[in-house]
């Protein structure tokens, strides 16, 4: 927060009333011009005495602003004159010369359709507020401007802070940032489902919509605008009957569509302009409907451009998808943690769920035990309370793989001190080249196989299951977790 803030005003204090409100009389000429150039000389003073000679540009917005004021409103955004027609250059964290940032704060004053903060970090600010209140701040006092501002016909306050200032929509939430894991992710997806749509939220108000395919990913990331907010959505539907009949009854809905040419446009719309809507992309490949009230709105994950060094600047945020939220718990995680949750389902092909704070992980049935078990649920039952370590964190398809028996105690050194024990146990299956023995005296226990070099040749007796022998351990393999028998030499 810069300790030098004032709220530069064309009304003079004493013509407010009690509540701080402009009692004063409306001027009865356009601002845009004496008191317009008095705004731009002011804030040109406060530069030169901070000693800045360029702007960052910041959360720029077009469209969405309530025109007031003596002169027409101008067409699109008011920044022809500054930018090309796709606002290359309009970005978040853009620098542009004092000159340049003087006129787009001209623009703003004449509510033209743009604003931004323009602003250096730690240094200055210029915010440009309703009614033409502008907001200047400093890292420095700049007696000589405010001396300046007052000579120009402006009155200069003093304030603690501007009211336009950053606040994040939620100081908690950590953003996801379109860094590798999200390329990778999204490439993963795309791959699956052959293609999808990325909304590129260049400025607020402001997107363009791509299609992307395997082939193009590359090409798409490489021309999006700098610090852009991304949404990944599924594709646009081939039925654009279909696409239109789903359309609710009422409220405002974003229609994107592609055309003949593989253009991708969207319109803004409400139930009075359905039809019209729906003649408008009459012709079109595909077309699909997204609604602009965000409990409505649910891409299937976003992400902020971060600069080119990987460090994500810019401050705004995208709506938290699901998928959001559980790559920021995925990003606490690591390999080797030991975490604790809940068995929630136990899947008929065997796999355990478990949710560890909000996010589904899961455990194969190998690692529910270090002792060979049937089904899941010989060890862990739905509700169970059970700690678990983590195996690995994978970001790009979003799984976390459990192991139970990590954080037991390996039972396998201890069989490994019986080699030359002779046991008795049942024989529990036969296979073409021998036959298993069970070597402990409980359900779980370990089984050994006995070759078919390791029978006795003069049993002659066919071996069956459940039949209990006489072995000797003879080898245990712990790198393969396998134990080796003989019948034949349990007897020397």
């Amino acid at each position: 927060m810069l300790p030098y803030v004032y709220q530069v005003t064309k009304y003079d204090r004493a013509d407010r009333d009690q509540h701080g409100h402009y009692a004063g009389a409306e001027p009865a000429t356009s601002d845009h011009g004496p008191v317009e150039a008095a705004y731009l000389q002011a804030v040109a003073a406060f530069a030169a005495e901070t000693g800045v000679d360029q702007l960052a540009i910041r959360e720029p917005r077009i469209g969405g602003f309530v025109h007031f004021g003596l002169e027409p409103p101008v067409d699109g955004h008011g920044l022809a004159d500054l930018f090309p027609a796709d606002l290359t250059g309009f970005h978040d964290g853009a620098l542009v010369p004092v000159a340049v940032g003087l006129e787009l704060v001209r623009a703003m004053l004449r509510d033209n359709g743009a604003w931004c903060r323009l602003e250096v970090e730690e240094v200055f600010s210029v915010h440009v507020g309703w009614d033409q209140y502008l907001y200047i701040g400093s890292n420095v006092p700049c007696e000589q401007a405010l001396d300046r501002t007052h000579s120009l016909g402006l009155f200069p306050e003093h304030l603690n802070a501007s009211p336009y200032d950053f606040a994040p929509d939620d100081p908690q939430y950590v953003q996801r940032p379109a860094d590798a894991d999200f390329w990778a992710r999204l490439r993963w997806m795309v791959s699956a489902q052959r293609a999808m749509l990325l909304e590129e939220t260049y400025v607020e108000s402001g997107s363009r919509w791509h299609r992307l395919t395997s082939d193009n990913i590359e090409a798409v990331r490489s021309q999006l605008t700098p610090r852009a907010k991304l949404a990944v959505w599924p594709d646009l539907l081939t039925d654009v009957d279909a696409a239109m009949a789903s359309l609710p009854e009422e409220g405002l809905v974003e229609i994107v569509w592609e055309d003949d040419d593989g253009r991708i446009t969207s319109t803004v719309v409400d139930e009075t302009q359905f039809e019209a809507a729906a003649v408008q992309i009459t012709g079109a490949r595909a077309a699909g409907a997204v609604s602009l009230y965000s409990d409505e709105r649910q891409p299937l994950f976003t992400a902020v451009l971060p600069d080119s060094d990987g460090v994500l600047r810019a401050r705004w945020q995208t709506e938290p998808t699901p998928s959001d939220r559980d790559w920021a718990f995925l990003k606490t995680l690591r390999r080797g943690q030991v975490v604790t949750g809940t068995v929630t389902t136990i899947a008929s092909f065997g796999v355990t769920f478990v949710d560890i704070g909000g996010f589904t992980a899961m455990i194969n049935i190998p690692e529910l035990s270090w002792r060979p078990i049937n089904f899941p649920s010989d060890v862990v039952s739905v509700g169970q309370e059970i700690t678990a370590e983590v195996l690995d964190v994978d970001m790009v398809r979003e799984r976390v793989p459990l192991s139970l028996r990590a954080v037991q105690e390996d039972p396998w050194p201890q069989v490994a001190q019986r080699i030359g024990q002779v046991v008795n146990g049942p024989v529990t299956r036969i296979v073409p080249f021998g036959v298993f023995v069970r070597i402990e005296d409980r359900e779980d226990g370990f089984e050994g196989l006995v070759h078919t070099s390791e029978l006795n040749e003069s049993c002659g007796v066919v071996v069956e299951v459940g039949d209990v022998l006489r072995v000797k351990i003879i080898d245990v393999d712990l790198a393969r977790r396998r134990i080796a028998l003989s019948q034949r030499l349990a007897d020397q």
